[in-house]
């Protein structure tokens, strides 16, 4: 059986993608699931995390990264899923055409959206384009502050939008950030029983798309 693509996307900067890849990407392994890091955003963030990660663990069998053009995801994910259970590809924070065939491929888009208004309404030029290539898509609060009233708001005016919204909320917690620059995902720290929790919650309800 192939694997799944799971392509994650969203317009503004700063929502948090490379996070969600990196720690879904963790998640998985602990689960005993393969998984194919695809990053073409050209800052390379990703890419930073798994020399990171091999630096502090090694090679994993199991875990393989490449880089790739915009253009050039839809080629490199189907290479991909033919070896791994999950290729998850990192883009970069725009929208136009060049995206299209990362969204096109993909099984499940996830949209992460931090708790602002701009954020918000970044996100609407990202559906549409996901509607255009027919492909699912999932929005995933990120970076939260639970409890807050602007939180519920967003949260609200996401639903609004006309795609799924993860039960899952990430909240914007230290252990996301440190971890990341160790090569980890939160889950793995040992340190942040929550952010653990959150994660797997999320990877479970991902999971949830296909069975």
């Amino acid at each position: 059986m192939a694997g799944r693509i799971i392509t994650v996307a969203q317009q503004k900067g700063g929502s948090g993608k490379t996070t969600l890849a990196v720690n879904l990407a963790a998640d998985l392994l602990r689960r005993g699931h393969s998984v194919a890091l695809i990053d073409t955003d050209p800052q390379g963030s990703l890419g930073r995390w798994f020399l990171e990660r091999l630096d502090r663990i090694g090679e994993q069998d199991g875990l393989e990264f490449s880089t790739s053009s915009a253009w050039g995801a839809s080629y490199e994910s189907e290479k991909l899923k033919k070896r791994f259970d999950f290729v998850i590809i990192d883009t970069p924070p725009k929208i136009d055409s060049d995206l299209r065939p990362a969204l096109r491929v993909a099984d499940l888009v996830l949209v992460p959206v931090a708790t602002s208004h701009v954020d918000l309404w970044a996100t609407e030029g990202v559906l549409d384009l996901a509607r255009r290539e027919k492909s699912e898509a999932l929005i995933v609060l990120n970076r939260t502050r639970p409890n807050t009233r602007l939180t519920a708001e967003i949260a609200e005016k996401a639903g609004a939008l006309g795609a799924g919204i993860a039960a899952t909320q990430i909240a914007n917690r230290v252990a996301y950030a440190e971890t990341l620059g160790q090569g980890l995902g939160a889950g793995e720290s040992g340190r942040n029983a929550t952010a653990r929790a959150e994660v797997a919650a999320l990877t479970t309800e991902i999971l949830s798309h296909w069975d």
